[in-house]
């Protein structure tokens, strides 16, 4: 979806904002993949990394929306895809602090 929302945006939005946005996404997911195949003890450093790049992610989305660049329902859509990854992710490091 991201992918689809960058590509529609003027060239120069597209080849800045655009791209820094997918690979702040790009960011986010290799570093979930890393926590999910990381042993225990390094897997929270590797999930506070994915929430730093999940807040720099929701911070560009919400940037394409305030300066009305892109589709509002397809933000909106990503927007709460991106606040279900934060629950999860939230949820991921409290069960690793508890153990």
């Amino acid at each position: 979806m991201t992918v689809d929302i960058t590509g529609h945006l003027e060239k120069y939005r597209r080849y800045g904002l655009g791209a820094s946005l997918e690979q702040s996404v790009l960011e986010l997911l290799k570093e979930l993949i890393m926590a999910k195949n990381a042993p225990k003890p390094l897997k929270s450093s590797f999930l506070i990394s994915a929430s730093s790049h999940l807040e720099i992610s929701t911070l560009k989305f919400r940037l394409l929306l305030e300066l009305k660049l892109a589709n509002e329902t397809k933000i909106f859509q990503v927007q709460s895809k991106l606040a279900e990854v934060g629950r999860m992710l939230g949820g991921w490091l409290k069960s690793l602090r508890n153990i």
